[in-house]
């Protein structure tokens, strides 16, 4: 097991009605002036955006709106953000809505205070030094991002999707009441189901072996998901599955499945160049991705993979033939994927990618050719046109 620091700030406010607490929440930050970020109609036509509103006048708390956040969040909403933030005199930034507004308010948090361009924390040009705090009432189970250090946004011009990470962008506090999921569509659900299975997946693929209660608890999160999941499909309003769901979100990216290990990653790097060239929905994007990256790197590593498909995916192992389980349980998983009505190929996102694409796909992932992704197999730019001809 590898050293390592684990460090989860943010306070979770877990169950029915909790949106409630919002302004005591907010409160205990000592803010004067709360901008409030979110994304499309739903919250507020939901009433959830009145009884948020409503807990912080109980409380005295002046605020500000800005909607418009949407998936794969937008760097000039970003800037809107903090022009209006800038412009209100804002101290703390209130995130409602799933992982595309949080996303947004961690790169609002950011820019506000910098006195540079914000996509320099994109570009990993510097890092932040100071932020305007900020807190989440989540509606959609997914990215993680309500206890994570990551915000993810695309840039427009170029359609570059590109990660910053800090500390700072921990919420300082995160609403999670499952009812708020009720209303969500089955292919929002699912791909969040995805997701989340994808944060833990990344760091559970590994090629560190004394991680023994870190890969229990990855294990035990993945095949709750997946029952969750067949649950959902059947009763989009059972609480108990949504519970399950929205906390294993939070725990699949808040750092706590990867103690100990490196992860891979390469999967959602692969994604994040479909996601900023087709705007799919990021857990679709995984499952369509997911099934050639493993068959294209599972040698490296079989014992592993072998492992996944026993140990989660329920397979029964062939001693004599490893590779042979190995490989079953990469067909497990796109067969779950499939049962989701989730895709397992880019086809099936409803993109049919030319070869001048794929070479362009993987040019970007591999930041113009200057990086190398994955830690189960380390994968040049020619790695990636692979891996994307073999997902189509």
């Amino acid at each position: 097991m590898q050293t390592f620091q684990y460090f989860t700030p943010t306070k979770v406010v877990f169950g029915k009605g909790t949106e409630e607490q919002v302004g005591e929440l907010v409160k205990e930050q000592n803010a004067t002036k709360v901008l409030i970020h979110y994304g499309g109609g739903s919250v507020r036509k939901s009433g959830l955006l009145d009884r948020v509103e409503a807990s912080l006048q109980a409380e005295g708390i002046r605020y500000v709106t800005l909607g418009g956040a949407v998936p794969n969040p937008r760097l000039s909403k970003v800037y809107e953000g903090i022009k209006l933030g800038r412009k209100e005199g804002v101290d703390f930034i209130l995130a409602v809505g799933g992982g595309s507004a949080i996303d947004s308010a961690k790169g609002i948090s950011y820019g506000i205070p910098y006195e540079g361009d914000v996509w320099d924390f994109y570009l990993k040009k510097s890092l932040p030094q100071i932020n305007i705090p900020l807190g989440v009432v989540l509606t959609m189970a997914a990215t993680g991002s309500e206890m994570s250090d990551s915000s993810v946004v695309t840039k427009e011009e170029g359609w570059l999707k590109r990660s910053a990470k800090s500390d700072l962008g921990r919420p300082k506090f995160a609403i999670l009441n499952p009812e708020l999921t009720y209303t969500l569509p089955e292919y929002q659900t699912m791909s969040g189901c995805v997701d989340i299975m994808m944060h833990t997946m990344e760091r559970y693929f590994s090629h560190e072996t004394d991680t023994k209660l870190v890969d229990a608890m990855a294990e035990g999160l993945l095949r709750t998901v997946m029952q969750s999941a067949r649950v959902l499909l059947e009763e989009p309003c059972n609480y108990e599955a949504r519970s399950e769901v929205m906390w294993a979100g939070s725990l699949s990216h808040n750092g706590l499945t990867g103690c100990g290990r490196k992860g891979d990653w390469a999967c959602h790097q692969l994604e994040h160049e479909l996601g900023g060239m087709f705007d799919v929905a990021h857990g679709a994007g995984l499952s369509a991705v997911w099934g050639s990256w493993a068959r294209y790197v599972y040698k490296e590593n079989v014992a592993r993979f072998v492992k996944f498909a026993v140990n989660v995916m329920g397979i029964t192992e062939n001693a004599e033939a490893p590779e042979e389980t190995a490989l079953a349980g990469i067909k497990a998983l796109e067969d779950f994927f499939r049962s989701i009505r989730m895709p397992v190929s880019i086809s099936q996102l409803g993109q049919d990618i030319s070869e001048e694409q794929i070479r362009e796909l993987a040019y970007k992932c591999s930041f113009q050719e200057t990086r190398t992704i994955g830690g189960i197999k380390s994968l040049n730019r020619q790695d990636m046109e692979n891996i994307y001809k073999m997902a189509r």
